[in-house]
């Protein structure tokens, strides 16, 4: 084992100690040993344990333990703590500028044991609530978490697209004679990705690169690869404006998509074709939108002339799903109303938290009848915008909803939600769903499987038991918009619209910036190949409230 290896197992040890509280002398002791075996320039494995014990800032208990770690690969003073300690949590040890102390009041305090869920607690500000966490330590914290996701190699759509428009405007300002545009699982508009790539014809690759301005390199292959400064990488395919549609065409296409393609038209030729619709043409199908290239019931609606007219942001008219300084909110619920309003839209759903998430300053009884009588005096001074009352609120372990039922029933509408005690298996998980469905006060399914991306995969559940119950209860099912969610996944829409339950694209908005989440849930829905007629939300004031309030 190398010094540095050696040392890092002791400032492994020494956070971890900090973390549990234990012994500050101890502490202090292994944090000098990571010092001073850093700094050696001979290398320890080589010399014995007397000669250890003389190093000055090591002594004879680390020396024995330095040994250990030489002769068994492990010490077990440091697997103890491993073991104690959540993976997550040991990973949030790794953020540069996040110590132990904070650490531990994160998940001590909010019981965040993740990278992903002490993100997403950024974004819904439940920080602020912690001695010590102003608003600025907390965007401090969101720059300093938003690095650290980039070394795990996959990127959220919503980190990498500004950076992406920018590419592809600077290549087209720089390449006026040359086809630039997106490609792959990024013109897909995928929840997830590995990199940035585009697609260039009628350009070589050395005045692509110049253009690009960044690090690049050249494949044998001929694509040229490069890292932004945010460490995003970047693939830029090549090619002849002659060829321009195949390529397009074979980049874009998931592989899934394109094997369904390939074997439905075995023996025609697709090459040197000039645009998309010229491959689609000699399919003899319509143009397929990229966002439903991903399976072969993409496909099928091609070859059934059957391609929805897919939902824009722009359809939709109302924002559901908004959070105020009532609960975990930034802005005043004055605040989150006029900025919808000034957006374009014509209503809002106020779903402050329940009382039950107490993290997240939850609603009292007496202090849900304050806030509707807010809203009430609110609402008399307009008659262009509408602001229902809503809560959302926890399911409780036993699949009940947090109020009794002479309040619920005082409610415009419901959005169901579960926050806690997520670790089910998947009877247990959809089971909790079904009863919370089964409420008659239910209106709406929240973040049905309660994921992060990249972060938490979410608690398992029968996707198909439960969007049968929401359609025997007359519950539609959020498409949670938030960047870090997309909960429901696209994947199941095609189901859900199949058995009749609306969707309603949710912003989970927590400020009122978060209300633009709803262009990046738009995304997701247009890849389960949602249409306006199938959203909630895209309904009208009268309409929507009409659909929910079902008491």
């Amino acid at each position: 084992m190398t010094n540095k290896e050696i040392g890092s197992a002791f400032r492994e040890l020494a956070q971890l100690m900090e973390l549990h509280a234990d012994n500050p002398f101890k502490i202090r002791s292994y944090q000098n040993a990571y010092m001073t075996l850093r700094k050696l320039d001979q290398p320890v494995a080589e010399l014995d344990e007397a000669a250890l014990a003389n190093i000055k800032g090591i002594g004879k208990a680390i020396s024995g333990k330095i040994i250990e770690l030489i002769e068994n690969g492990q010490m077990e003073a440091l697997e103890k703590f491993r073991k104690i300690t959540p993976p997550g949590v040991r990973d949030m040890l790794g953020i540069a500028g996040f110590g132990p102390k904070k650490v531990r009041q994160v998940w001590q305090e909010l019981g965040v044991e993740s990278v992903g869920e002490l993100l997403y607690a950024v974004n819904e500000n439940r920080l602020l609530e912690l001695k010590g966490f102003g608003l600025k330590t907390q965007e401090d914290l969101k720059a300093k978490l938003a690095y650290f996701k980039l070394s795990q190699g996959q990127f959220l759509y919503a980190t990498v697209e500004a950076r992406a428009i920018a590419i592809r405007t600077q290549l087209q300002q720089a390449l006026p004679q040359a086809q630039v545009a997106w490609t792959g699982a990024l013109r897909r508009a995928c929840p997830t990705l590995d990199k940035l790539a585009l697609l260039v014809a009628g350009a070589t690759s050395a005045a692509i690169t110049a253009a690009l301005n960044l690090p690049a390199e050249v494949t044998d292959e001929g694509i040229i690869k490069a890292t932004t400064e945010e460490e995003f990488p970047v693939w830029i395919y090549t090619c002849t404006p002659a060829e321009w549609g195949s390529r397009q065409f074979r980049y874009t296409a998931a592989p899934p998509f394109l094997a369904a393609f390939m074997e439905r038209f075995p023996g025609v030729d697709f090459k040197n074709l000039a645009t998309e619709a010229a491959v689609f043409s000699q399919a003899r199908l319509p143009v397929l939108p990229p966002e439903l290239r991903e399976e072969e019931w993409g496909l099928q609606l091609a070859v059934d002339n059957k391609i929805p007219t897919l939902i824009d942001a722009s359809d939709v008219r109302g924002v559901i799903h908004s959070h105020t300084t009532y609960s975990d909110g930034i802005h005043s619920l004055a605040d989150m109303a006029n900025y919808a309003r000034e957006q374009g839209y014509g209503y809002i759903g106020i779903t402050d938290h329940s009382k039950a998430a107490f993290y997240a300053n939850g609603l009292s009884p007496e202090r849900v009848l304050d806030q509707m009588q807010a809203i009430d005096q609110l609402n008399a001074q307009q008659t262009d915008f509408r602001i229902f009352k809503g809560i959302e609120s926890d399911i409780l372990a036993d699949g009940s909803l947090d109020y009794e039922e002479d309040l619920l029933r005082q409610f415009d509408f419901i959005i169901a939600s579960i926050h806690s005690n997520l670790r089910m298996d998947e009877e247990k998980a959809t089971q909790r769903l079904i009863t919370a469905i089964e409420n008659p006060y239910t209106s709406i399914l929240g973040h049905p499987t309660g994921r992060l991306l990249l972060s938490r995969p979410g608690y398992p559940i029968d996707h198909r038991k439960v969007i049968d119950a929401c359609a025997a209860n007359q519950v539609a099912i959020e498409l949670n918009a938030s960047p870090y969610r997309l909960d429901l996944d696209w994947t199941w829409l095609p189901y859900a619209v199949e058995k009749g339950v609306w969707i309603s694209i949710n912003p989970d908005a927590h400020s009122k910036a978060g209300i633009h989440a709803i262009y990046f849930g738009t995304f997701a829905a247009r890849k389960g190949g949602l249409t306006v007629e199938n959203c909630l939300n895209a309904r009208s004031a009268s309409a929507f409230y009409e659909l929910v309030h079902k008491w």
